[in-house]
């Protein structure tokens, strides 16, 4: 298969498998003599499996062990499960920031009239001159 062809079936673009390409999270695809790329059903999965494993959060290196673990026969499945679990207790304390965030953006707009005064708290609060 060539790349278009590639990125159809996994949904990213041919950019984005190259890049997955040169950081080697992904085996490297054949060439022809003509130089093109031709990636295997192998390859193809590794890039589904990476595509997936970015959109709920694995980053680069994350991905890379994944398909390690993937491509490896003898992995054991409580690998896998602690990075799942690990990925999962980085997003729970992402969501528990962004909850403080939220309750601190709240306040602010509470507390701000929103009129045609200049006078704003929430510009008094990011410059650290609470009111």
């Amino acid at each position: 298969m060539n790349i278009s062809q590639v990125a159809k079936l996994t949904g990213l673009s041919a950019k984005s498998i190259r890049f997955y390409e040169s950081k080697g999270v992904i085996n490297l695809p054949l060439r022809g003599e003509n130089g093109y790329r031709y990636y295997t059903e192998e390859i193809v999965e590794q890039l589904k499996l990476v595509a997936r494993s970015r959109m709920v959060g694995f980053s680069l290196d994350e991905c890379k062990s994944l398909v390690e673990l993937a491509n490896d026969p003898t992995r054991h499945s409580c690998d896998v499960k602690a990075t799942a679990n690990q990925k999962l207790v980085e997003v729970r304390e992402k969501l528990s920031q962004l909850q403080q965030i939220e309750k601190q953006l709240t306040q602010w707009i509470n507390d701000c009239p929103g009129d045609n005064n200049p006078d704003c708290p929430i510009i008094d609060n990011l410059k650290g001159n609470q009111k």
